[in-house]
């Protein structure tokens, strides 16, 4: 099955360069190419793109606009969209995640890594790696205030088991991570994940850690909670 990727980014040589790549792969093809959001929303809703590689700074309308706007269509439930930012640390990325984006990128992507990322996204799962995740969501959204009462009310919905994946996956740990280091299988591990997002009301990955962080659930500095025994 063809992965359908629309490319905006005001930029027309890293269009044409992301263009060369993924068009070259078997597999993928570029339905679409826009020039600011406004475009690329629209875009959206008329080429039928499975993943939507969004530049943060365009004119007209910037990538964070544009990112909630295919996020509220409910005609565009389908769509996922990686931010594309030129600074890995830049506080943009936080807010395009809260926007609904489902990862990030760095414009300095290696080929491959472009290719996986955007195979990984249309699969339905989220780009967020251990390493860049835990140091950039963790920075930023300790800016953010947490709930007064330290948890959100939507969290008392989690079972235990529910709550003690999430922190995991707030610290950047994958489906296979969290499996390995729960003794359960990876299908568990995402059933889990997939179970506290239907019950959380939030569309991906990105927004469970986004949740954790602002609730309080998970704080910067905490560490990796110990593994159960066996």
């Amino acid at each position: 099955m063809t992965i359908r990727v629309l490319l905006a980014d005001d930029q027309a040589l890293i269009r044409a360069g992301f263009k060369m790549i993924i068009d070259s792969e078997p597999g993928f093809e570029v339905v679409g190419e826009a020039a600011d959001g406004r475009e690329a929303v629209d875009l959206a809703r008329t080429a039928r793109a499975d993943v939507v590689l969004m530049d943060i700074r365009m004119p007209r309308m910037d990538g964070l606009e544009a990112t909630r706007r295919i996020g509220a269509d409910d005609n565009l439930a389908g769509v996922r969209i990686l931010v594309l930012t030129t600074f890995e640390t830049d506080d943009n990325v936080v807010l395009a995640l809260q926007a609904g984006a489902s990862g990030f990128l760095g414009k300095g992507v290696a080929p491959a890594d472009l290719l996986h990322a955007i195979r990984v996204v249309a699969g339905g799962e989220q780009l967020l790696s251990p390493r860049a995740t835990r140091g950039l969501v963790s920075r930023f959204l300790t800016s953010l205030r947490p709930d007064a009462d330290g948890a959100l009310p939507a969290l008392d919905l989690l079972t235990d088991r529910e709550r003690e994946v999430l922190v995991l996956v707030a610290h950047g740990l994958s489906n296979d991570d969290i499996a390995e280091r729960l003794f359960v299988s990876p299908l568990t591990a995402k059933t889990h994940v997939n179970r506290a997002m239907t019950k959380l009301n939030v569309r991906d990955r990105a927004q469970l850690v986004v949740l954790a962080y602002q609730s309080g659930l998970v704080r910067q500095g905490d560490p990796l909670p110990d593994p159960p025994n066996r």
